[in-house]
């Protein structure tokens, strides 16, 4: 359990405030700062699990992104391009004007897998990225 507390000041669009709002009060949070402490813990979660990917694997990694972003589409093309020797498959789909989901279906090493994931994550209009991963032959 946490004992020292340390205060931070977060900006965050009124949107996804409202939502997260919605959220913490339908999971029954006490403050918003419990809400937080949650997201902050499963992310650290998932960056965990993340850094055990490694040896071989196949891999879906699905994105949602807004493609009015200026040079994004081109970024993501040039990540699927540098990766195109574990790359399977590519599925586009259109969810409204600016908004695209895409889904990559990938298979090699998981370093290189969590590599393609790291650097889309880390692009300015990527909304959302999953990553999972499976041993081949592993049961599931």
């Amino acid at each position: 359990m946490e004992q020292d507390l340390s205060r931070i000041g977060v900006s965050l669009p009124e949107n996804l405030l409202g939502k997260f709002d919605e959220i913490i009060t339908k999971r029954g949070y006490s403050s918003r700062s419990e809400g937080i402490r949650d997201a902050i813990r499963g992310y650290i979660r998932y960056y965990d699990w993340m850094s055990e990917v490694q040896g071989k694997r196949i891999g879906i990694l699905s994105m949602t992104y807004d493609h009015s972003q200026r040079g994004l589409v081109t970024s993501l093309l040039g990540i699927e391009h540098e990766f195109s020797g574990i790359t399977r498959s590519a599925v586009h789909v259109h969810i409204s004007h600016d908004e695209c989901m895409e889904v990559l279906i990938l298979q090699g090493d998981g370093k290189e897998i969590k590599a393609v994931a790291e650097k889309i994550i880390a692009l300015k209009g990527v909304k959302n990225v999953k990553l999972t991963t499976i041993r081949p032959g592993e049961e599931v």
